[in-house]
């Protein structure tokens, strides 16, 4: 890295970030990255386990009270950038803000299922291309390096976490930022990384506590609202999904219509340079370098890749060799001067350079 990491975290309700990946927050605050923590519901429909407070279970108040709980874990885990999807700071540009509803999760016969009454304006009743469009402005606001959030599953099967997932991987998709699903601690996937997270595990359990409404902590271990409880753990885990999808993959037909394209072009580039560079000097030949130069350089950036940028730079090549032979009258169309020798030699070193430049990410592309 050349300057601060920086990473995000796409969460479907207030405590999961402190569950999931709480010490590795801590971690990489810890160790100077940027971290935002996207929170995509407030978790209305959250059981309550503490007696006292049972009496906020399904009530308007409950929202506030979650909203501390989060500022309050995440203050512990040193997180200062927070934003819930569909405030203005987490919403597509252009359209008014929002607030995306706990959908809620009941227990089937083969683990978690939706509820039968979802809200209209819950997260999983909105539009999937919403969603992804709300985490993509995150995307292009934060520049984050990696983007964290839960695997295909959503973890343990809650629809809020899977639909989370499914958005935040089209959105990390579609502008190509790396994309890391938590395993959960059963997953007998080999992991990409895991993170020791014991230097912070005092911090991790507090967070973990602030959220006093959905977690009782006690020493190493914690409960949920279904009774059970799990070790707090130690190690967090993570895997790197594979973001490209096979339909975004050029067909062999694409690339070879590209190539023809780019070749073409390239030809009628060489025509051009060939016949104008010496027109005013210098003004002829800068126009022809910086023509070519454009369109090799550009089809390189445009196609990730060498197959089409080479097409053009042989297009330009072959018309520039093909014109440099003396005419039927004896005229010379590159002459031995200076700029002659510029034009015969330029495009080459152009291509050279720009064809074996290695690939490089750039934050800018992907806007």
């Amino acid at each position: 890295m050349t300057g601060p990491e920086r990473v995000l975290f796409v969460h479907a309700h207030p405590d999961d970030e402190s569950i999931a990946t709480g010490g590795t927050i801590a971690t990489l605050v810890d160790r100077g990255a940027a971290v935002t923590v996207l929170t995509c519901t407030r978790g209305e429909r959250g059981e309550v386990i503490p007696p006292e407070l049972a009496h906020f279970e399904g009530s308007p108040d409950l929202v506030a009270i979650r909203e501390d709980e989060l500022r309050g874990a995440l203050r512990e885990l040193g997180v200062s950038d927070s934003r819930f999807l569909g405030a203005l700071d987490a919403r597509r540009p252009g359209l008014p803000e929002r607030m995306y509803l706990d959908s809620g999760m009941r227990w089937g016969a083969d683990g978690p299922e939706p509820v039968s009454d979802p809200h209209p304006e819950s997260l999983c009743a909105a539009d999937l291309g919403e969603v992804a469009a709300d985490i993509a402005a995150v995307i292009l606001d934060v520049d984050p390096d990696v983007v964290v959030s839960y695997d295909e599953r959503g973890g343990y099967g809650h629809p809020d976490h899977i639909r989370v997932h499914q958005a935040a991987r089209r959105a990390a998709e579609v502008l190509r930022v790396p994309f890391y699903a938590v395993l959960p601690a059963e997953s007998e996937l080999e992991p990409t990384t895991s993170v020791d997270v014991r230097p912070v595990l005092e911090r991790k359990r507090r967070a973990l506590a602030a959220h006093r409404t959905q977690v009782v902590v006690d020493r190493d271990s914690f409960q949920l609202s279904n009774g059970e409880w799990h070790p707090i753990d130690t190690t967090e885990s993570f895997r790197r999904l594979r973001l490209q999808t096979p339909d975004e993959q050029p067909s062999v037909v694409s690339m070879v219509v590209a190539g023809v394209l780019a070749l073409a072009l390239g030809a009628a580039l060489g025509v051009l340079g060939t016949t104008g560079h010496q027109y005013v000097p210098p003004i002829g030949i800068l126009l022809s370098l910086t023509a070519v130069a454009g369109l090799i350089v550009g089809l390189r950036l445009i196609f990730d890749g060498r197959t089409v940028p080479l097409a053009a730079a042989l297009g330009v090549i072959g018309a520039e060799a093909a014109l440099a032979m003396p005419g039927m009258g004896g005229s010379v169309l590159i002459p031995s001067n200076g700029i002659g020798y510029a034009w015969t030699l330029g495009p080459v070193l152009i291509a050279v350079v720009a064809l074996g430049w290695p690939r490089i990410e750039r934050r800018g592309r992907r806007r």
